[in-house]
């Protein structure tokens, strides 16, 4: 009996992880939400900060980040977002700077890596 609970929580365990790092697909406009690095942003979202988090595994380099939804955004919206991503369709560039938050890199550089979007369509 105690062996069958064990094995129920060790499968439940995996289960309940999922759950919470389900797919942002029902995600209001300007949502955030906390992914592990691995996962890939998806269309209509942007990376907006990186760091580390044991949950996503080793912690030597970046391995969670926040995403940002920008489906649904009014035109003439301003966002700062991380360039380790695309800016979806119907927004530009309008500067880039440097962001410590948006280091998704262990290698250390003053370049810059955000940009600041503007809804255009």
């Amino acid at each position: 009996m105690m062996r069958m609970r064990t094995a129920g929580l060790v499968l439940l365990a995996p289960a309940a992880w999922l759950a919470l790092a389900a797919s942002p697909a029902a995600a209001a406009p300007g949502e955030v939400q906390t992914v592990c690095a691995s996962t890939l942003t998806p269309s209509g979202w942007v990376d907006v900060s990186w760091g580390n988090s044991i949950s996503c595994g080793s912690t030597t380099a970046p391995n969670i980040k926040q995403i940002k939804q920008l489906t649904g955004l009014p035109v003439g919206t301003t966002v700062n977002a991380c360039a380790s991503t695309y800016q979806p369709a119907g927004w530009v560039q309008v500067s880039t700077y440097y962001s410590s938050s948006c280091r998704y890199s262990v290698v250390p550089s003053l370049e810059p890596n955000a940009w600041t979007l503007k809804r255009v369509s």
